[in-house]
């Protein structure tokens, strides 16, 4: 269960903003009280056959932002994502706001920073973020209070939101009908996330839920809200009472099954730097691609 008050009378107007070419939700989420705001889980636009980086995802929430008069106050990301590149640091340039990560993005930065032979420059603790959020920690978007739940699993520094009557839970869940992420990646652990998931589960079954990713499985319209109760009666993979013992056999032998996201070196690469290109010894922006190396 939470370690801290859930406010259900709260409730933040929340705007989706779909990234077809990689299936991921973004958020504006305003304070009901106040003009304040605040961005979740940001895409940068990214053409991996030219590697081209354009933002028209990021200008329309930067757009939508400025229509209606908002001020932002935070720029959050749910954890590292593999799937797609994030673009805080161009949305922090034009609106302000900071930037804030899963204190675990150490671990990520670690275990990655090996991978792709990153030198004594990159710095792996987690300085690239202005804030580090632990589990339970708190900050507030104009006069609402937000809450920081550790939901590791997926990868060690995921971390789900909760503002008011809303969470925002990144790739620990998707739709029922979507049922869970992979638990694969490196530090990803499907026990892991079968507890987490469960910490969701333990929120008001009113909880309005929103999904970082959603996929339209057996050809239905793309939606990414649903509710804690919906979760636990109806998610294809943790539902109707799933042990955990099934979810972890279940999910192990389905990542089995899994291709790496087409995204994940250019995606793992930036985000572990909260967005920012790396740079060769010129300085120039330049990505790696390290031979079986995942």
């Amino acid at each position: 269960m939470s370690n801290f008050p859930v406010d259900m009378d709260v409730k933040p107007e929340v705007t989706g903003f779909f990234d077809e070419a990689t299936n991921t939700i973004s958020y504006v989420v305003k304070d009901p009280a106040s003009p304040a705001c605040a961005v979740i889980d940001s895409v940068m636009d990214f053409d991996y056959a030219s590697g081209r980086i354009t933002y028209d995802h990021a200008d329309a929430i930067i757009a939508f932002i400025r229509d209606h008069g908002l001020r932002l106050d935070w720029i959050i990301e749910t954890h590292v994502h593999a799937d797609h590149l994030s673009a805080a640091p161009y949305i922090q340039t034009h609106l302000g706001g900071k930037i804030a990560i899963g204190a675990q993005i150490l671990m990520v930065q670690e275990v990655f920073g090996k991978i792709f032979n990153e030198g004594t420059e990159f710095q792996r603790d987690g300085s690239q973020f202005d804030r580090l959020l632990m589990d339970g920690d708190s900050y507030k978007v104009g006069e609402m209070d937000c809450f920081a739940l550790a939901t590791p699993g997926h990868t060690p520094a995921c971390m789900s939101h909760v503002m008011g009557n809303a969470t925002f839970v990144g790739d620990t869940l998707f739709m029922p009908d979507g049922g869970s992420a992979r638990a694969d990646f490196p530090g990803g652990d499907a026990g892991t996330l079968y507890d987490s998931i469960q910490r969701v589960l333990a929120l008001p079954d009113a909880m309005r839920l929103f999904m970082c990713h959603d996929y339209g499985p057996n050809g239905r319209e793309i939606r990414w809200e649903t509710t804690v109760g919906e979760e636990k009666a109806h998610n294809i993979h943790v539902g109707g009472g799933k042990t955990k013992a099934e979810f972890v056999r279940f999910r192990t032998e389905r990542d089995a099954t899994l291709n790496m996201p087409r995204l994940i070196l250019p995606s793992l690469q930036v985000n572990m730097r909260a967005g920012e290109l790396p740079t060769d010894k010129d300085g120039r922006p330049m990505l790696k691609v390290p031979v079986n190396g995942l």
